[in-house]
């Protein structure tokens, strides 16, 4: 991507919990979509203007990028799409297989089991539920292969991540933080941050809008449009709010050990 463009660009993730914010936007702005974890690079190499990166990285990455407000990828009381898998109870699991696309949940993950005592052997490997299992007694996946999995094999569901820490916390878990570079230049980013939030905005209070996403998310995942309404409603939100910014704040603190405070756009 050349230079004269990058800052025309929006990174976004691959998995639907970004569609009702990139659903129609403007032609002005090409759409980078990959990993989460891809796009901290992605967005460190000015390969795009923003995108939503994974928690963890941001905490590694603070003194090169600002956050963007007001949106983000926040769990609600119960995730769905960021789930332990297993074979045997958390208890009893020797060891837990961890995916290469997201470092927040295998941090947060790590840091739930540490609070129960529990000290499995993780080991990094592709997001493939089949052989991840055929290795490990656990297998943590996220995003909408998490969905598909949990629908498929409802018994192997041992821990919903965003709920158990809502229990632990109080708060909504944080798992993606819109960002830009702090060299970024700021009008653009606030181009960027306003259509991105008219997206959304245009999915939640425009019915038409949203059942038309709903209905390419469900086509793009062979989930039933019920159950993708359901994640959007319940799940997860792209919203930033006050609540949010709490846990992402005890997120940087607990889980991270940042003591600095973010800095925003």
């Amino acid at each position: 991507m050349n230079n004269m463009s990058w800052n025309q660009v929006l990174g976004r993730v691959s998995f639907i919990n970004c569609d009702p914010i990139f659903h129609s936007l403007e032609s002005k702005w090409r759409v980078l979509s990959a990993p989460p974890s891809w796009l901290t690079g992605h967005l460190l190499r000015n390969d795009c203007i923003t995108a939503p990166i994974p928690t963890a990285d941001f905490s590694l990455f603070s003194d090169d990028l600002n956050l963007i407000r007001d949106i983000g990828i926040v769990g609600r009381e119960r995730v769905g799409s960021v789930i332990l898998f297993g074979n045997r109870t958390l208890e009893n699991m020797r060891d837990i297989a961890l995916p290469s696309d997201s470092s927040t949940s295998s941090l947060l993950l790590k840091w739930l089991l540490n609070r129960q005592g529990l000290d499995p052997k993780f080991i990094e490997m592709g997001p493939d539920i089949n052989l991840m299992l055929r290795s490990c007694d656990g297998a943590l996946i996220i995003g909408d292969r998490a969905i598909s999995t949990s629908i498929e094999n409802p018994d192997l569901v041992k821990m919903d991540l965003g709920q158990e820490w809502a229990k632990i916390t109080g708060l909504p878990m944080v798992f993606g933080v819109f960002a830009s570079r702090k060299d970024s230049p700021a009008d653009t980013v606030e181009q960027a941050r306003t259509a991105m939030l008219d997206q959304y905005n245009s999915f939640l209070n425009n019915s038409e809008v949203r059942e038309k996403t709903i209905s390419i998310a469900s086509s793009k995942v062979g989930l039933s449009e019920d159950r993708v309404a359901m994640y959007y409603e319940d799940e997860v939100s792209n919203l930033l709010d006050e609540n949010s910014l709490k846990g992402l704040t005890v997120f940087l603190d607990e889980v991270c050990n940042q003591n600095v405070e973010p800095t925003w756009f």
